[in-house]
């Protein structure tokens, strides 16, 4: 499977299963700075990521590494406290390895979140922004590899990497709750350095809105899966060139901390709606 272990994946999942019973058709990825949405979790099972056989260990402050399994709004889900970034030294097929966990699983919907630095200068730190497509500028395909016709296609359809039925669905939750959302396209890059200010004139001439150093990787396993996809980046700082304050991983966990009760509200709001 793309290089992926079976055994690995079969030996994670076992071990998973014999931790809890619940089986949720829901999951979360909770980006830097938006793990404090687990504690909205209730009933909750916390399994260590570190626990889990094969599992990668997150070595980034603000990703805590638990998969947390319980219920939001009446509808039982997994929410992901941390994830695993390419920048870590991680191969991409082992920072999608949760992804193809969650497939094993059962899993049929996936929001991922992120923390995301503004390219579209109509963006300002603690916005939400619903992703309607990406780039992937990190030169790398965790599909690269000998491909299980069983697990997905051989070339997936890219047309609707974000499902437009959720698109539409959180834009309308949003404007029902008050909570004004931005809508664009996420560009996916490899880090750790923030981009340059020349970088960031390339992404804007490409199209881009937002940028971010994950999510793309897990978002193209998840179509491949079959998975129905929401994104949701909190635009955490103005990128390199377009504001004079230097970046740093601590603004970036500080103004997450400021939006946490609005993207609250809505993701909770949002799995509550869904179907």
């Amino acid at each position: 499977m793309l290089n992926l272990d079976k055994t690995n994946l079969q030996e994670a999942l076992s071990f998973i299963k014999s931790k809890t019973e619940n089986k949720p058709k829901i999951a979360l990825i909770l980006g830097s700075g938006l793990g404090p949405f687990a504690s909205e979790i209730e009933n909750a099972a916390i399994i260590p990521t570190e626990s889990i056989p094969h599992y990668p260990v997150s070595t980034v402050s603000g990703h805590a590494g638990k998969w947390i399994f319980g219920e939001i709004s009446g509808k039982s889900v997994l929410a992901l406290k941390g994830r695993i970034h390419s920048y870590e030294g991680y191969p991409f097929k082992t920072v999608v390895f949760p992804i193809h966990l969650m497939a094993e699983l059962g899993i049929k919907t996936l929001i991922v979140t992120n923390a995301a630095g503004g390219l579209n200068p109509h963006f300002t730190p603690g916005d939400l922004m619903v992703i309607c497509d990406h780039i992937n500028l990190m030169f790398d395909n965790p599909l690269f590899g000998k491909n299980e016709d069983t697990a997905g296609p051989r070339f997936p359809d890219m047309s609707e990497p974000y499902t437009q039925r959720l698109i539409e669905l959180a834009e309308k939750t949003a404007l029902e709750s008050g909570i004004r959302v931005k809508k664009g396209v996420l560009c996916g890059l490899k880090g750790p350095t923030y981009e340059t200010a020349a970088e960031i004139k390339m992404m804007q001439k490409f199209g881009a809105d937002a940028g971010t150093m994950s999510t793309v990787p897990e978002v193209i396993t998840a179509v491949y899966r079959g998975f129905e996809v929401l994104g949701i980046s909190c635009i955490t700082n103005l990128a390199t060139g377009m504001s004079t304050e230097k970046l740093s991983h601590d603004e970036v966990t500080e103004v997450a901390d400021m939006v946490k009760d609005k993207f609250s509200h809505l993701i909770r709001e949002i799995i509550l709606r869904l179907e």
